[in-house]
Parts: structure tokens; sequence; C-alpha cells
């Protein structure tokens, strides 16, 4: 009997997805079965961001490249799980790179309207994948990179990561996904802490609002395992009456944890182990039934990021004309000894008093500027 002859269903070739853009790799891994043998013919995808000297923030390039992954991945009949994670153990995507937006899309929205076409077709293409899609969340998720995090249906984490948003505090809202999805999964409180004040949080309060499918320790300190030094994971109460699992810790015992961590190395295989632990799991599964849950238990994050994804790109795209002007080149232009944010208080009260936007003005507002 002669091998069935398929259809290709990509919309490019392997080797033209390849060319986009060395900076998203894309490799099936041999998929294994509950006692850790190979289930011969059968794979997960991975799909992973190689931009690490600048926290594999994702160029336009990229993006491209990602949507592209997706479909493949999408569109291998041999795929059990799709794996989307990045190069190193420091970050697993910041968002946007913020150098191309400084230096490219800033003052030109039209530029940027056409860029965010390709952002939400990313997203789109995680939320739409037909096979189940695992964040291996391999460093800080911030911005950007948490949307598109968050858009997946599992996320594992080691306890080092960081999670979190810097639009306000650098010129944009997180209007790329998070705003549609944190009230669905941790709360409107929480999503506002997140969304407006752009207060970082832990992989264990992550775990606790519902953000991930599971921790593991990272930092090996002797040769050994231990918990993140530089947050609280004791199940206490404060004289507030919160519960401060999962909060960074401050003053001398954030001092102590910064030299615990010098003392230590880091090591992800705990991670790579609970990744592939849970892609056995689907693998150990009727492929349509999965495919069907998971397209029926997406539906919230898919419904809020369909109604707003079009509102979203259009005024993130005039926002590049004034704050996100002046937000994203504070960030590129500016560095530690000067920072990279404006002075909110002056200008507010430029605002205030009349000023109007123009490269004047928003060059003025730059960090040392004055």
């Amino acid at each position: 009997m002669s091998e069935f002859e398929f259809l290709p269903h990509d919309l490019v070739s392997d080797e033209a997805r390849e060319a986009i853009s060395d900076g998203v790799i894309y490799e099936k891994r041999p998929a294994l079965r509950p006692d850790g043998s190979v289930a011969e013919g059968l794979y997960n995808a991975w799909i992973i961001l190689n931009n690490p000297s600048q926290f594999n923030s994702y160029t336009t390039d990229m993006v491209k490249a990602v949507i592209l992954a997706f479909r493949a991945a999408s569109n291998a009949r041999d795929v059990n799980a799709v794996v989307f994670t990045a190069v190193g153990d420091k970050a697993f995507c910041t968002g946007g790179n913020t150098k191309e937006y400084a230096e490219y899309y800033a003052g030109r929205p039209h530029e940027y309207r056409q860029y965010m076409r390709l952002f939400n077709d990313m997203v789109s293409a995680i939320l739409g994948c037909d096979k189940p899609v695992v964040c291996r969340v391999n460093g800080m998720r911030i911005g950007g990179g948490q949307e598109i995090g968050m858009a997946c249906d599992f996320s594992v984490a080691h306890d080092m990561a960081r999670f979190g948003q810097a639009g306000p505090k650098h010129g944009s809202a997180a209007i790329g996904g998070s705003t549609d999805f944190l009230p669905v999964m941790i709360g409107c409180e929480q999503a506002m802490i997140s969304g407006v004040l752009c207060e970082p949080f832990s992989a264990h309060k992550a775990m606790r609002l519902g953000v991930l499918t599971d921790i593991v320790p990272s930092l090996k300190v002797d040769g050994k395992f231990i918990a993140n030094p530089l947050v609280e994971t004791q199940k206490t109460i404060d004289e507030y009456g919160r519960f401060i699992h999962g909060e960074f810790k401050t003053g001398q015992d954030a001092a102590d944890g910064k030299a615990v961590l010098k003392t230590g190395e880091m090591d992800l295989s705990l991670l790579d182990q609970k990744v592939d632990e849970l892609c056995t799991k689907l693998l150990m599964t009727f492929p349509d039934c999965t495919t069907k849950s998971v397209e029926e238990l997406r539906k919230p994050k898919l419904n809020a990021w369909n109604m707003n994804k079009e509102n979203s790109r259009a005024w993130l795209s005039l926002n590049m004309m004034t704050e996100a002007n002046m937000g994203f080149r504070a960030f590129n232009e500016g560095n530690r000894e000067v920072g990279r944010e404006v002075d909110f208080v002056a200008l507010r009260q430029e605002l205030a008093g009349g000023t109007k936007w123009g490269s004047d003005f928003i060059n003025s507002m730059m960090p040392g500027a004055k």
C-alpha cells in the first residue's frame, strides 16, 4: 500500500519561514511516553525566541516568524503540543523591541498600525493554534511578553521569573491582550495593579493568582535547588491581614536574598522536566477531543480579545505621536545614571498648562534633558 500523499497547508515553505528571521527558532523534539521512552514519529514543536541580548524582545521580523511558526506547528500532523519559550534563563520575553519602537515607529502612526496588524495576528495565531500551547517561562515575562504568554493554554515557570506590565510607565497601555486576559484570569482588582500601576509580581504570586500551571525552582546553591531567595514564600499574614505568600522581599531581607543569589547558579533542568511531563499528559489523550476542549476553554480570552483588538490597534497607532513617542524614546535613550522614564510630574504640569505635543516638547522630556 502506497503512503498517502498529503497536501501542504502552510503559508510558506520551511525554508522561506526560516529565512525571515534568525530571531525565532522552530524545531520538533520527540514526544515522550509516560515511561520516558520516545513515541516514534510523534513530536512537540518548540518555538523559541532568540534575542537574548535584548531580553528576547520581538522585532517586526520576529513577529512574522512567530506567526508562521505557529501556523506550521498547528498544521503538522505529527505534532502533539507546542512549547513557546526563549533562549537563556533571564527572560522569556519583555515585549516589543524598544529600540525598534523608538528609532523607527515613534512618530510614525501609520507604520505602527501596520506593525500592530502583525502583532494582533501573532496573538491570534497562538489563540487559534490547533494544538495545545505550553509557555515555558524561562525568565521575565513582561509587557507584550506577558500578553503573548497569557495567550498560551498552559504556563510553566521557574520561580526566579517575574511577571507584569510596563505600559503606563513607558508611554503605552497593556491593550495588546493583557487588559483582555488579566480580568478573566486574575480578577479586576489585581488586573488594575498590574495593568495600571505596572507593579511586577513573582512566579509564586503568579501561581497563586492562577496565571501559571506550575512552578519549579531553578537556583542551585551548593548543588541543591532552593526557592527564589528574593521572594517571601511562607504562608503568613502581615499586620494588615494581607496574605503575603509570593511577595517580593524588601529592605534587609531583599539584601540578604541578593547575597544568596550571588552564590548560586541557574539550572533549568527541572523546568524542562516539568514541561516534558505536561506534554506527555497531553499526548495521552484523544487528539480531536483535546483540540475541541482547548478551543472551548479559550473562549473567555478569545472573545475579549476579538472584541477589542481592532480598537486597541487604532489607539496604539495614534499614541505613537504622543506618549509612546516620548516613553519609548526615553527608555531607549536613557541609562542607569539618568533613568529610563520621563519626569511624570513635569509632564503633567506642562500638559495642564496647555503645552502642545511636538518634537521640542518630547525632546525636553527626555531623561537628563534638563
